[in-house]
């Protein structure tokens, strides 16, 4: 029976007592230093502020540049800017590489918290086709994509002065922010037809400081104005007429063309502003949609499916009624389903394995595996650790989840093969590592080639695609078979019902019963509201 410590001698009660004694101090230490040792926590995981010291050096580095037009991306230096000294690529994640992100330094300086007016950065001379170059991507809407302390750079744009209003600045939180325009008729100093590049930025970086919670100032925001203007050198004393820090440049100045041999000069602003928006705060500004235009297309779309849905329950809620009435006015028919009908009907030949149900068992265990890696990816989105400050991150998480789920995909096929009365288990966990995975990337191979034709930085460069190879062969096909081993070996699955060894013979269907047309129908729908969804992205 139990004991008590009195049974003991008193060197073991001696023993247990000071044990009893160590646990109690122990404890009590751990609650004081729980109370004591401050703890800081950040909405972000892996990922901390930086701290800024006045005239600390800041980098602003450059990316991709991309358009919603072509959809291809090209390195920052695939046109002739201004370059430094020796071009750094920063180390990139599997997912920003297939995101086509590449991220270099840049010659800009920037300082904390030190403005600076009309600062030279360069001046390039370029040939007929560098200006060229420069115009097709300015006709393309290409856009320019900068990052300060990993935070990228937000649109600022004038709205032009009309005859009732002046002009007035509107910041437009978008990533990115235009290489160029074409001039119209309708602004003033440009001609009809031709492209101008926007050759000076208006840096304007927010920064928030709490002196009793961090030292120095951490950056919060990053907007970008650009300006187009064509410089004028001031003369032997150097400098520019058409700026300096007494006169800043505006978007009257006359605009900087880009066609034929040219010389253009590069300069930027840097200015600083103060801002109560927290570090932790800072990127919710992103999320805020500023387009005031109407999505008419979405709009339709929107009806028309409201407007299919409503026409399809109205047909149910038809064909039930009719159904019903001939139930009610015919006896004999009313008798006969009695005897047997609904689930008796089809009860001996629901469970009868299909056709094919190796084919079947892959679809299954692909969908299980897509359907366990998008719910994982769901869970680390909702805790933050694929939040936008790191780039790429979903990219590689739905890779690696995707391979780590393999194990499911083999174990769901061989389950389901086996409870369909296939025996040859190791074709059919073949088939699920390789088949979906392989037409997914022998389509991807073949865009590849064409993107890789055009130089962009979109194309995944050959090492990448070791990589995914050692991922898909050296992981997740061994994965596939791991699962399928343990599921093949479990017990199989009976049905709850004999099949009859007659198939009972099925009646004609309706045209709009067929598969096809079933297919195409139930995709609709999906389809549609995805589609809208991505155009307005």
């Amino acid at each position: 029976g139990a004991r008590s410590i009195e049974d003991f001698s008193p060197s073991t009660r001696s023993l247990a007592q000071r044990r009893g004694l160590l646990r109690m101090l122990l404890r009590t230490s751990s609650a004081l230093l729980l109370l004591v040792v401050p703890t800081a926590a950040f909405y972000l995981p892996g990922v901390a502020p930086i701290d800024y010291r006045d005239g600390e050096s800041i980098d602003l580095k450059v990316n991709k540049l991309t358009s919603t037009k072509t959809h291809l991306p090209y390195e920052w230096y695939a046109l002739p800017f201004c370059r430094p000294a020796e071009v750094v690529y920063k180390g990139e994640n599997l997912g920003e590489v297939m995101r086509g992100d590449r991220i270099q330094n840049s010659p800009y300086t920037i300082k904390m918290n030190v403005e600076v007016s009309c600062q030279l950065l360069c001046k390039q001379s370029y040939d007929a086709e560098q200006a060229a170059l420069f115009a097709t991507k300015i006709g393309e809407d290409y856009r320019v994509n900068w990052i300060v302390d990993n935070l990228p750079a937000a649109t600022r744009v004038v709205e032009p002065a009309l005859g009732s209003s002046p002009s007035r600045i509107i910041t437009i939180y978008e990533r990115g922010f235009p290489l160029g325009f074409r001039g119209a008729e309708s602004i003033p100093g440009t001609s009809a037809g031709v492209n101008y590049v926007y050759n000076h930025h208006r840096i304007v970086l927010k920064y928030h400081t709490e002196p009793d919670a961090f030292e120095g100032a951490r950056i919060v925001g990053f907007e970008v104005e650009p300006f187009s203007v064509q410089h004028e050198p001031a003369g032997a004393g150097g400098g520019l007429s058409t700026c300096s820090g007494a006169r800043p440049v505006t978007h009257s100045a006359p605009p900087q063309p880009v066609s034929g041999p040219q010389t253009v000069y590069w300069t930027y602003d840097v200015r600083w502003e103060y801002s109560e928006v927290k570090w932790a705060s800072r990127w919710d500004v992103y999320l805020y949609a500023t387009d005031e235009q109407i999505h008419w297309f979405s709009i339709v779309n929107s009806l028309m499916i409201v407007l299919f849905l409503t026409g399809l329950l109205a047909m149910i809620m038809l064909r039930t009624l009719h159904r019903d009435l001939r139930r009610y006015n015919d006896a004999e028919a009313k008798e006969e389903a009695a005897e047997e009908g609904g689930w008796k009907l089809v009860h001996g030949d629901v469970f009868r394995p299909p056709q094919r149900p190796a084919l079947l068992s892959v679809y299954v265990g692909t969908g299980v595996q897509v359907l366990g890696m998008s719910v994982v990816t769901m869970c680390f989105a909702v805790a933050g650790f694929l939040s936008p400050a790191n780039r790429g991150a979903l990219m590689t998480a739905l890779l690696l989840l995707f391979t780590a789920m393999g194990v499911l995909a083999g174990f769901v096929s061989a389950r389901l093969y086996k409870a369909l009365s296939g025996s040859d288990w190791r074709m059919t966990t073949l088939k699920t590592a390789v088949m979906f995975p392989g037409i997914i990337f022998i389509v991807f191979f073949s865009l590849n080639m064409f993107i890789w034709g055009q130089k962009s930085s979109g194309a995944v460069p050959f090492g990448t695609f070791f990589a995914l190879l050692v991922l898909w062969f050296g992981i997740s096909v061994p994965l596939v078979y791991l699962g399928a081993f343990f599921g093949y070996r479990r017990p199989k699955i009976e049905p709850p019902t004999k099949t009859n060894m007659i198939p009972r013979t099925v009646p004609e269907h309706a045209w709009y019963t067929q598969p096809v047309f079933s297919v195409l129908i139930g995709g609709l729908l999906p389809f549609g509201a995805v589609f809208i969804e991505l155009f307005f992205i």
